[in-house]
């Protein structure tokens, strides 16, 4: 971000032409101001990239003037000159907001350091500029948080919501959810954007340690504690602390948790300073919290204070239909992170990975699929690189409960699939009438307490057809 547009505001004429002669010298456009107004006037209706004002000028003075660029254009770099080297001046002007200030009289040379001080700083700022576009682009929803299913549209919408303001959230949901991503793109889409953001797991950390972790310590708080240490609400200042699995924290670090939400400070372990902290908070957790405030296992002032905007993430196994897009994505991801060719999933393949329970959720299907892109020679992923995966969970199929019969059908018809291969010529159709006929026809006799005739009436076919069936798919009939 090159310097080219500079405005010069001094009420002395002749300082006003020899910094224009100079700044032109060196290729440099400049605007010049007589006074603050026009000044003024010229910042309202043009672009620059460096002010250069003097503090003392008629109708607005430099330092007035300096206010109200900060409003109107808040990136607009300030020099003020001064002709009285006072530290009032210096303090007021960096105050508020001045880049830098020089001292009249002063050597072109100064000026000409100025200029190469403000164009490395300019530089900066668009290397940080990018850096955050590419952050914000990086966490952007859409690109890392993968599905359509109407669950995950309700977690897109949520964090949309909430993202631009400080609220906080507690996500919850079965571990390999994905609460993390969720709790970085809440971070990466706020205005915290390029501040810290900090995570810790309660669960991984012992009790004991947890408290110095997140409130750091002083030098001799304790045995081994030879320096001062800054805890992680303190390293997360300005920025997210993402503290997860906060169900397993322990109730008196709660009560010093929620003293730190509700005063907005914290005092270091060994210490007695309150030390003011700015820190959005995201929690999360893959347990009941609402149950373990009724088992007093947690505290139910902080689970209210964290539960200001819940956002819940279903498990994989309740938004099946996102699979096939979470595949891909993440084929195309492990390829990338492998400098490997692009690979697939067979139809037959796929339905393998659709007919999978996932008990560890989106991270159980992301290892899944690095392992069999490693492991596989082949562009095409096939069943045999995914042996092992079971369809079914605790003995039934693992389905959202608003999932139709024919859905149900479908999603264990193509496991059952699998080993397609095998079987004769003619069994299948066979085969599966009589899976399906079986558990239907003993459900209706049930129904009808045994009554066949009834159960035919419901079924639509003879009652002779019926008993046929009864004993050629060995129901075996009940008397009430």
């Amino acid at each position: 971000m090159p310097l080219n547009r500079i405005l010069v505001a001094d009420d002395e004429e002749s300082m006003r032409w020899v910094l224009s002669k100079a700044l032109k010298r060196k290729g440099f456009a400049v605007d010049l101001a007589h006074d603050g107004r026009q000044a003024l006037s010229l910042v309202q209706d043009n672009n620059y990239d460096l002010a250069i004002l003097d503090i003392k000028m008629p109708g607005i003075s430099g330092l007035d003037l300096l206010d109200k660029i900060r409003e109107l254009k808040s990136d607009l770099l300030v020099v003020i000159m001064t002709a009285e080297a006072s530290m009032k001046n210096a303090v007021e002007a960096m105050k508020r907001g001045a880049y830098d200030y020089i001292t009249k009289p002063f050597d072109l040379d100064v000026i000409d350091a100025i200029i190469e001080k403000v164009g490395r700083a300019r530089e900066i700022a668009g290397q940080v500029t990018m850096l955050k576009q590419e952050l914000k682009e990086r966490y952007q929803v859409e690109k890392n948080i993968i599905g359509n299913s109407p669950a995950m549209r309700e977690v897109y919408k949520t964090i949309g919501k909430v993202a631009a303001s400080d609220v906080t959230i507690l996500v919850q949901g079965e571990s390999g959810t994905g609460k993390e991503l969720v709790a970085r793109a809440v971070h990466f889409n706020s205005r915290r954007l390029g501040k810290p953001f900090v995570a810790i797991n309660c669960a991984a950390i012992p009790k004991e340690l947890l408290e110095s972790e997140l409130f750091g310590f002083e030098k001799g708080a304790f045995t081994g504690a030879v320096e001062r240490k800054l805890g992680k609400f303190e390293q997360a200042n300005q920025g997210t602390l993402f503290l997860d699995e906060i169900g397993d924290m322990p109730l008196d670090l709660q009560a010093k948790i929620l003293r730190v939400l509700q005063e907005r400070e914290i005092t270091r372990t060994g210490g007695n300073q309150s030390i003011p902290v700015d820190v959005r908070i995201v929690a999360a957790t893959n347990q009941e919290l609402i149950e373990k405030v009724r088992q007093k296992e947690f505290r139910e002032d902080l689970f209210y204070r964290l539960n200001v905007v819940p956002i819940n993430l279903v498990p994989l196994r309740e938004r099946r239909e996102d699979i096939p897009q979470l595949v891909q994505y993440f084929l195309g991801r492990a390829c990338a992170e492998m400098d490997i060719s692009d690979k697939q999933c067979t139809d037959e393949a796929m339905a393998v990975l659709t007919a999978h329970s996932w008990p560890g959720n989106v991270r159980e299907l992301e290892n899944t699929i690095k392992r069999a892109v490693i492991l596989s020679s082949d562009p095409l992923l096939t069943p045999r690189d995914f042996e092992g995966l079971e369809p079914l969970s605790g003995g039934q199929a693992a389905v959202s409960h608003d999932a139709s019969l024919e859905s149900i059908v479908d999603l264990k018809l193509r496991s059952c699939m699998n080993g397609i291969e095998k079987l004769e010529k003619g069994d299948i159709h066979a085969m599966v009438l009589e899976q399906v006929e079986r558990p239907l026809i003993r459900f209706i006799l049930e129904k009808t307490r045994w009554n066949q005739v009834k159960a035919a009436d419901i079924l639509g076919i003879n009652r002779n057809t019926l008993r046929k069936k009864i004993n050629d798919l060995g129901i075996e009939l009940k008397r009430d």
